[in-house]
């Protein structure tokens, strides 16, 4: 691993460790502000995991908890490009309905939760940019078509050797 990525990982997942720490002491406050988004996503997705709890409470526990996890995985360098997808699966909703700048009343009030949005925006690039790193090493894209490649290149000689037999 670079040193880049080795300062930058664990860079990028602290805000993570703070924001879920801070939930998980406050999730009856974050349940309250997490309520206009829990109200229309958790019957989208009880369709497809019907066990998902209700519970604005709850589900701002759970995204704490997968925010913990999954920054811990990102900045140890254990299934970073996984963890980063996760975390930015998680940083959807959560920027949503934390920074709801549109619904401020006043004018200061607006423009903090207008930079926060921002800075969740910026997180959310960087979180990108970490899920398709694949750390000098091809992907999983390169590695398909390579093996599609060499998988035709063979047949091909496969068949001119048989046919070389056959005459």
């Amino acid at each position: 691993m670079s040193i880049s990525r080795t300062i930058a990982r664990p860079l990028l997942a602290s805000t993570f460790f703070i924001g879920a720490t801070n939930a998980l002491k406050h999730s009856d406050a974050m349940a309250h502000k997490a309520e206009s988004v829990t109200d229309k996503l958790v019957p989208l997705l009880q369709k497809a995991v019907p066990a998902l709890p209700q519970d604005p409470q709850t589900l701002v526990r759970i995204n704490a908890g997968v925010q913990l996890t999954a920054a811990l995985g990102l900045a140890t360098g254990r299934a970073p490009r996984t963890c980063a997808t996760v975390l930015a699966a998680s940083l959807v909703p959560t920027t949503v309905a934390g920074h709801r700048f549109w619904e401020a009343d006043d004018d200061a009030s607006a423009q903090q939760q207008r930079l926060h949005f921002a800075k969740n925006l910026s997180l959310l690039g960087g979180l990108v940019i970490a899920a398709g790193d694949t750390d000098g090493k091809p992907g999983v894209a390169w590695r398909t078509r390579h093996l599609a490649r060499t998988a035709r290149r063979e047949a091909r000689r496969e068949a001119k050797l048989v046919s070389a037999r056959v005459r």
